[in-house]
């Protein structure tokens, strides 16, 4: 189902696979602890399920800052 998915653009590959591309960059620290802005999947499910993992992988360097600075 191409189109977007919270500011993730999806899109179908001639030969039918999924694939999304984020549509603002992570930041260097992100992408350094494996965020990538780009993935695949043969399925809506199982794109969705890698979106939410890559946004994880983020939002983790995040929250460890934040409990960081508390401390």
């Amino acid at each position: 189902m191409p189109g977007s998915h919270d500011g993730w653009r999806i899109l179908r590959s001639d030969a039918g696979r999924l694939w999304a591309t984020r549509e603002r960059p992570f930041d260097r620290a992100a992408e350094m602890a494996g965020a990538c802005r780009t993935v695949d999947a043969d399925d809506l499910g199982q794109l969705k399920a890698e979106i939410m993992r890559q946004e994880r992988i983020a939002s983790a360097l995040v929250s460890g800052s934040n409990n960081a600075a508390e401390a």
